[in-house]
């Protein structure tokens, strides 16, 4: 039986690259996405023709889901355990930007709470509903080797200052917090807990910034002179996702070109 992975915002980006690892890599997928069903069921069928070229046979099913709606988050956890019987890995990927960029003293409220609402308060309660499942599954212990994931991917906007979208800074750091927190709950039951920080990435979100940070870049804001890639991203989600790091939970991985490190 294949393990199974939840990836949240799975439609395109980040989450079209990590769902495309994991299904080299032999996961059943079920992919979520928020408004863009034909984009989400490009991914799928993508999917599975990553998997026959690596000799898998995989399932993708695609399933459309507010995170920040508590009765889409339930039918989430739902349709896994009713379609798929098992859930081995939780991604945390689905977000928002903010509809536009403002300066801090005249944000609004309504975009405050929408943004909160999708990444931070999302993962939250998603995560709850997931651990309690694979809590349920590692106790009935009816599946060998069953070793439960869960892995959130925030931004370097949990802690690098971006006074024109305050907002969605605050909620990235949140994540942070979501990390160490169910980390430090969920460890007396196997379940490992990770948060990806990537960096400037090359997605449709950043599509409209691509020349401002084409210039920075060249000029060393990260050491490593490049445009980070949604397979960049993956490949930390692969190593989680088979088991490489086995003694470590609570971790930060960034991927982000060297962007964290501080030099003189």
């Amino acid at each position: 039986m294949n393990r199974v992975a939840l990836v949240t915002g799975a439609s395109r980006g980040i989450g079209r690259g990590i769902a495309l690892a994991l299904a080299e890599l032999g996961y059943d997928l079920l992919l979520n996405f928020a408004s863009n069903q034909s984009a989400a069921a490009q991914t799928a069928s993508h999917c599975q023709g990553a998997a026959e070229r690596c000799s898998r046979q995989i399932r993708c099913e695609i399933v459309q889901a507010n995170i920040g709606s508590t009765e889409d988050r339930e039918r989430l956890i739902e349709f896994s355990r009713k379609h798929f019987a098992r859930l081995d890995l939780l991604v945390n990927n689905a977000g928002v930007a903010p509809l536009q960029r403002v300066d801090l003293l005249d944000a609004s409220e309504e975009s405050f709470d929408r943004v909160f609402t999708i990444n931070a308060k999302g993962p939250y309660f998603l995560t709850q509903s997931a651990a309690r499942w694979m809590i349920e599954q590692v106790k009935n212990g009816g599946i060998p080797g069953y070793r439960p994931k869960i892995v959130t991917v925030s931004s370097i906007s949990a802690y690098t200052a971006s006074t024109l979208r305050g907002d969605y800074c605050m909620a990235k750091a949140a994540l942070g917090m979501l990390t160490a927190l169910y980390a430090a709950r969920l460890a007396e039951f196997g379940i490992l807990v990770y948060e990806i920080r990537p960096g400037i990435i090359a997605t449709d979100m950043t599509a409209g910034v691509h020349e401002k940070y084409d210039g920075l870049i060249q000029e060393g804001l990260t050491p490593i002179r490049r445009w980070g890639a949604p397979e960049d991203v993956a490949k930390a989600v692969v190593a989680i996702a088979e088991e490489l790091l086995p003694f470590s939970t609570g971790e930060v991985i960034n991927v982000d070109g060297g962007f964290h490190l501080r030099q003189l």
